[in-house]
């Protein structure tokens, strides 16, 4: 058996290579389109990060200034600024989210009722698919500090505030993190929860027969039986969203305004400030360079990513 396997293989090699191409022309054919959408959209517009070394005077005319694009990004305050504020703003709302997602299936698993159980479920993920900018529309009326502002009214009503000192959250350096946070945990944890209660679903109803028996309540059967089931999938969704943290825009870029810049800036805003700071020529030179550290930041933490995940997976990474 072996020997025919051997002979087959030297079979394929002797036809010639023109000859399989045109055996398999129509597969090629069908991948022809793959193909030029891949190069078009995603390898020729990878040759602009040669803007990063250039000063942009018109697509006509860049000029060569080598790494002078980087030593100004490294020396500006307000970069700084906004890559730190990229790093907490992700981390703690991955952790928020992730931590309330865990919460609200263990909580969800506890219903018996099968129709409020799907019924709890449909209402916590419609938040997840109101766009960004409805989102930000909502909750800026929700927090305004005028009549139509729910929150600073109740907060009058039991006294908290008195009339006159409302506090505008979305416009206070003080509180606009806190309403970031809040919105982000309405909008994304009941999206969350779809991979956790899928691990609910799968743990063996033994388990929780075998702590009955030895005299577990609810509460214990979910302290040692659920929760460390759960834990593996855990830092499965946070190792795995740790690589997406340099990616924030949408959420901020339409809750931030100039009163909270220095608090809510981070990198993809500040390059959307950079390349269009209004002096008639987008500065895409020092916008481009800053995405390209990004770029090369996000690309160190996937791969440190990829470590972690091999070390919890069993050796499956996340590329």
């Amino acid at each position: 058996m072996k020997k025919k396997n051997v002979n087959n293989s030297v079979a394929v090699r002797k036809v010639p290579l023109s000859a399989r191409i045109y055996k398999y022309r129509w597969f090629y054919l069908m991948f022809l389109p793959v193909l030029i959408f891949g190069i078009l959209f995603y390898y020729m517009p990878m040759l602009g990060v040669l803007l990063s070394f250039t000063k942009y005077n018109g697509i006509k005319d860049p000029t060569f200034v080598g790494m002078d694009n980087f030593e100004r990004m490294f020396s500006m305050p307000k970069f700084w600024e906004a890559f730190w504020n990229t790093l907490e703003l992700s981390i703690i709302k991955l952790l928020l989210n992730t931590g309330m997602a865990v919460i609200l299936s263990l909580l969800l698993n506890e219903i018996i009722n099968l129709k409020l159980k799907k019924l709890a479920q449909t209402i916590i993920y419609l938040p997840h698919f109101m766009s960004w900018v409805v989102t930000a529309s909502v909750w800026g009326m929700i927090l305004s500090p005028t009549s139509e502002g729910l929150v600073n009214t109740f907060l009058i009503s039991i006294g908290v505030l008195e009339k006159g000192s409302e506090v505008y959250f979305l416009g206070s350096v003080k509180w606009w993190r806190f309403a970031y946070y809040v919105i982000n945990i309405w909008k994304d944890t009941g999206w969350g929860t779809i991979i956790f209660m899928a691990t609910l679903s799968g743990i063996n109803p033994e388990l929780y027969e075998a702590a009955a028996i030895d005299g577990a309540g609810r509460w214990k059967k979910m302290r040692y039986v659920t929760f460390p089931a759960l834990l593996n999938t855990i830092i499965t969704v946070l190792i795995l969203n740790l690589a997406k943290v340099m990616n924030l825009f949408e959420s901020v870029f339409v809750l931030q305004n100039d009163a909270v810049v220095s608090t809510a800036q981070v990198l993809q805003t500040y390059i959307y400030a950079q390349t269009f700071n209004g002096s008639g020529i987008p500065n895409y030179g020092y916008s481009t360079a800053v995405g390209l550290f990004r770029s090369l930041v996000g690309c160190a933490l996937v791969l440190v990513c990829n470590y972690l995940s091999k070390k919890v997976r069993e050796g499956r990474g996340i590329v």
